[in-house]
């Protein structure tokens, strides 16, 4: 079971040791995936280290009209002939909510926590996308507390409210508070709820002084330039009442940058980057993604490269194991995010995020490029040392030397894209 940590900017188990998020947006799994291929997607991300996975019931892509991978669909349809979040279909073997609940266990039993969003936002704000908007404050409330009620015997879950979309009407607010009412009514209370807003954007700007928000969520999202996580995140750790932020969706691996492929593709340097300077930005998670696996893709295309199953083991997703070997020996809640490490700290491609470790004479950073970079003599004593420098890629030890004008150098490394690098200094 996911609590708040008592610095309110962390996750706790119920032991009480720190959780950090580490997801994988894997929004169609219980549309789109039969067993055999859930249990080869959740192994999968299990060995590589993840430990959250996030998913949707009514699914964005055709979720309430095209069947999951048994013929099911969740709803069966009203006296007006559109699906009714009142009627869920539950006639029969594997139904779609069996299926679902099929995969809540099998995460469960891999020690996978999973982030499950009720719906996706264009049943309710339907600004883009398929639809149609079947939800009103009443059906909200119904259908979130049958399904908290359904769900409450895992131990595993975080609900995720939002799907991608904004909150501009009333009508909007009045649906997404009725569903997590309905939730909490259903599972007592028992899991811990968010809201996943649109791109650039975070649940803060919306949702923050709801008392059902337990942690905040942003998506930096996959425009270029990028909107900063670590700039996300500090405005969200700025904020009274104080909650935990974490960012639910960054740039995907080869995603299309600023959705147009012929701009390219995001890459796992792009991924590696974002990753680290969110958590040492004080987030409480990041949520890495593949553009091939969030839609759990059968047939590869210049807007979709790669199926799946080819992605799921791609150079970004591989890194996840070197990140949460980090936070397994470095407990994220004692970081104290600082911009002024080193001097002159500019933003965009160059910027350099770290931590100073609360209690310890010890630092993180994290240097993107490689680049020799000056500390900030403010901050550090003349004494400071390297006591670790490694590729966030794969693990691998580099070295790292300091100068006595305390300008720190990879030796015999070249600078650039693809050279990042996490030092640890001690003193």
């Amino acid at each position: 079971m996911l609590r708040i940590h008592p610095d309110r900017r962390h996750l706790t188990d119920e032991t009480g040791r720190t959780v950090y998020l580490i997801g994988d947006t894997a929004w169609e799994l219980f549309h789109c995936l039969n067993r055999e291929e859930v249990l080869r997607y959740l192994d999968c991300r299990a060995e590589q280290r993840f430990n959250f996975i996030q998913c949707v019931i009514l699914a964005e892509r055709g979720g309430l009209t095209e069947p999951n991978a048994y013929g099911r669909l969740p709803l069966l349809l009203g006296e007006d002939g559109i699906p009714d979040p009142e009627r869920p279909d539950l006639g029969g073997p594997y139904s779609y909510f069996d299926h679902a609940e099929f995969i809540v266990s099998a995460a469960e039993a891999r020690g996978l926590y999973m982030g499950v969003l009720p719906t996706w936002g264009d049943k309710f704000n339907c600004l883009w996308g398929g639809g149609p908007e079947i939800f009103t404050p009443e059906n909200a409330f119904a259908y979130g507390r049958w399904l908290g009620a359904r769900m409450k015997h895992h131990d595993n879950l975080v609900w995720i409210l939002g799907g991608d979309r904004p909150l501009t009407e009333e009508k909007h607010f009045a649906v997404v508070d009725a569903m997590a009412a309905g939730l909490k009514e259903g599972d007592g209370g028992k899991f811990l709820m968010t809201y996943h807003p649109m791109g650039g954007q975070s649940s803060s700007a919306y949702v923050h002084d709801r008392a059902w928000l337990d942690f905040n969520m942003f998506q930096s999202g996959h425009g270029w330039p990028t909107t900063p996580s670590h700039e996300m995140a500090a405005r969200d750790r700025s904020l009274v009442p104080v909650k935990p932020t974490v960012d639910g969706e960054q740039r995907y691996e080869d995603h299309p940058i600023n959705f147009q492929p012929e701009k390219g593709y995001f890459d796992a340097c792009d991924v590696r980057v974002t990753m680290w300077r969110n958590l040492f930005a004080g987030t409480a998670g990041d949520t890495y993604g593949h553009h091939a696996v969030w839609c759990m893709m059968r047939q590869p295309s210049r807007y979709f490269p790669g199926t799946w199953e080819t992605a799921l083991k791609r150079p970004g997703a591989e890194s996840v194991r070197i990140a949460a070997a980090f936070t397994d020996e470095n407990d994220a809640a004692l970081f104290d995010p600082i911009g002024d490490a080193i001097l002159d700290n500019e933003p965009g491609a160059n910027y350099v995020a770290a931590v100073l470790v609360r209690g310890e004479r010890r630092a993180h950073l994290l240097s993107p490029c490689g680049i020799p970079e000056t500390l900030n003599p403010d901050r550090f004593p003349a004494a400071v040392r390297v006591s670790r420098a490694f590729r966030p890629a794969d693990g691998e030890e580099i070295p790292c030397v300091i100068r006595e004008d305390g300008t720190y150098f990879f030796p015999d490394r070249p600078c650039g894209r693809g050279q990042d690098a996490v030092v640890t200094l001690e003193w």
